[in-house]
C-alpha cells in the first residue's frame, strides 16, 4: 500500500510538473513583451502588414504607388514614413501602438564585420547581409549593434527572434527586413534616399502602454525606439531597465531613445504572462 501511495504521488507530481512546462512555454505563435513593468505575452492571430497608399513612393523610383504595379509585387516595410490610415482603415491616430525596442548600442564595441547577422533565407536583391552589413554598420554607427549581431551579446536579452525558431532576422509573424533609408536620413546618416535600404529585422524586445497590457486581438502600429544605452535595455525578467511607456518616454526625453513611426503592423493580443523570464 505505502509502495503504491509513493507512486501515485510520484505519478501526480510528473503529471504537475509537466502541465506547468507545457503551461510555460510560448507557442509557436507567441511572444514576450513587457507592460507596466512585468512581463508579458503576446499572441499573434494575423499577418504582418506593410501599409502602402496611392500618394506613397516607397521604393523611391519617382513614380506615386497609384501607377506603380512593381511597387505592390514585394512589401516594403519602412521605417520613419507613416500611413494615415492602419490595414482596417481606421485613423492612424486611434491606433494601439506597439514599441519595438532595438539595441542600437554594442556591448563589445564589437568591430568584426563577420558578427553580423545573415539574411534569412538569403533575403531579397540588393539586401545587407552578413560580412558586407557588418562592415557598412561599423561604418555608419562605430560598430556593429547588437540589433544586428547573428548573437547577441550574453549580456543582455531579446525577445525577437523568438525562442521557437531562434533564426537571426526573423521572429513569429514578422516580415524579415525593412527598410531604413528614412531613418538613416533622418538621423543624418546618409543624404536623401533614392532606393530602399534593406536589412534583416533587427534583434528586438517590445513594450505596450500599460492600458493595453491585457488587450483582445487588434491591430498595432510598429513603432522602433532606438535604445543607445546598455543600462536602459530590459532585464529578461523584467526587473530592471525599460519595461513600461513612461521608462521608454523618460528614455527618450534624456536624450537616451528615438521613437519613429512605420508603415508596418502586426495583429495580437496581449495578456500578463506568467513567466518568470527567458533564457
Amino acid at each position: 500500500m505505502k509502495t503504491l501511495l509513493c507512486l501515485t504521488v510520484a505519478a501526480c507530481a510528473s503529471m504537475t510538473l509537466g502541465s506547468f512546462s507545457t503551461f510555460a512555454q510560448l507557442a509557436p505563435n507567441q511572444t514576450q513583451g513587457f507592460g507596466n513593468g512585468r512581463l508579458v505575452t503576446f499572441t499573434y492571430l494575423q499577418n504582418f502588414d506593410c501599409v502602402d497608399q496611392p500618394l506613397l513612393d516607397l521604393d523611391f523610383n519617382g513614380i506615386k504607388a497609384q501607377s506603380d504595379p512593381n511597387e505592390m509585387q514585394t512589401p516594403i516595410c519602412q521605417v520613419v514614413t507613416e500611413p494615415t490610415a492602419d490595414p482596417a482603415g481606421g485613423n492612424i491616430k486611434h491606433t494601439a501602438h506597439l514599441y519595438v525596442l532595438v539595441p542600437m548600442f554594442s556591448v563589445d564595441n564589437d568591430q568584426n564585420p563577420n558578427d553580423a547577422m545573415a539574411c534569412p533565407n538569403g533575403g531579397r536583391p540588393g539586401e545587407l547581409c552578413g560580412a558586407a552589413l557588418g562592415t557598412e554598420l561599423i561604418a555608419l554607427f562605430g560598430a556593429i549593434p547588437e540589433a544586428w549581431k547573428a548573437k547577441v551579446n550574453p549580456a543582455i536579452t531579446t525577445q525577437c527572434p523568438d525562442p521557437n525558431n531562434p533564426v537571426p532576422g526573423t521572429c513569429t509573424m514578422h516580415a524579415s527586413s525593412v527598410d531604413l533609408s528614412e531613418l538613416l536620413f533622418a538621423t543624418g546618416k546618409t543624404g536623401p534616399p533614392t532606393a530602399p535600404v534593406f536589412l534583416p529585422t533587427p534583434n528586438h524586445s517590445h513594450v505596450v502602454d500599460n492600458s493595453r497590457v491585457n488587450t483582445q486581438p487588434i491591430g498595432w502600429e510598429v513603432r522602433p525606439v532606438l535604445i543607445m544605452q546598455q543600462s536602459d535595455w530590459p532585464a529578461a525578467d523584467g526587473s530592471s531597465g525599460i519595461t513600461s511607456s513612461k521608462a521608454m518616454d523618460d528614455a527618450e526625453a534624456a536624450g537616451r531613445a528615438i521613437e519613429v513611426g512605420s508603415n508596418f503592423f502586426l495583429f495580437f493580443s496581449s495578456e500578463h504572462s506568467s513567466m518568470t523570464g527567458m533564457k
